[in-house]
């Protein structure tokens, strides 16, 4: 691989893609395995292209995704490309019967390279790139009115050439990491604390509670003991300083736009990274 950076196949909510440079400058000098337990859209792996590297999400239909276009990218374009072409006049129609399909594969459990592309197409014309699905799991995000392509062929035949070397986990985060050993780089970049502590509840439905934030804080702390660096990044909240405050780790608070809130003197939010090295 060149050194050159990739760019992600979706857009995911949380992406890291505008603290690329912030996190650059802070990435351990030499480390050996790469791990990233909560990879979304992928734009850390994709700007530092790590030569040993596992990557995870607990979202079976994002790291089916990845799998295919892995596994299977020609396969991939050819149904993605079919998605596009046959998009009827009324856009808006022609979304809502998919995300219907969507929804019956995902129902099904039928994990194949017709529900990658179908995603990733659903990714790019739903309102701002979000994956939220309701209480019985099914995806319901309405569409953004366009009727741009949904990939970049070029693009996904290169990730696909990088992917060829990262091992793709779909799980919990401690499984993910759990042959993580010294020297290796964890990058984490967890779930969001809620701006807003009442609104916890509702976020719980996407399986990642205050509980889950405390269990992800203590195997920090575990892989800190064996000597992995590790980077966390997160909302700058009570609860983060919290869990991660008071125990010697580099924490820096940077600024950053907050595109999906629709209240414009809300967009500027800060982000900490946290660093044990």
């Amino acid at each position: 691989m060149s050194n050159s950076s990739l760019a992600p196949f979706v857009k995911w909510a949380g992406g890291k893609r505008q603290l690329i440079p912030q996190i650059k400058e802070r990435i351990p000098e030499k480390y050996n395995d790469y791990y990233e337990p909560f990879v979304g859209g992928g734009a850390v792996i994709f700007e530092l292209l790590p030569a040993n590297a596992l990557i995870n999400d607990i979202n079976k239909a994002l790291i089916n995704a990845y799998k295919q276009i892995c596994n299977a990218p020609d396969a991939f374009l050819n149904a993605v490309n079919k998605i596009d072409v046959e998009m009827w006049d009324d856009g808006k129609e022609y979304y809502y019967s998919l995300r219907e399909h969507y929804n019956d594969k995902l129902m099904k459990a039928e994990y194949d390279v017709e529900l990658a592309a179908i995603f990733v197409f659903i990714n790019k014309h739903c309102f701002n790139g979000l994956y939220r699905v309701n209480g019985k799991g099914l995806f319901n995000v309405p569409y953004n009115n366009s009727r741009r392509a949904s990939v970049d062929e070029d693009a996904i035949m290169e990730i696909s050439k990088y992917l060829q070397g990262v091992t793709i986990n779909n799980g919990d985060f401690e499984d993910a990491c759990k042959n993580a050993k010294k020297g290796d780089f964890v990058f984490i970049d967890s779930p969001y604390v809620p701006l807003n502590p009442t609104s916890f509840e509702s976020y719980t439905k996407e399986g990642f509670d205050i509980e889950s934030h405390k269990r992800l804080a203590n195997f920090y702390d575990e892989l800190t003991a064996k000597g992995c660096y590790c980077m966390l990044t997160n909302h700058n909240t009570e609860l983060i300083n919290e869990l991660y405050g008071n125990k010697g780790y580099k924490m820096d608070v940077v600024s950053v736009k907050r595109m999906i809130n629709s209240n414009a003197s809300n967009r500027v939010g800060e982000e900490v990274i946290i660093c044990n090295y």
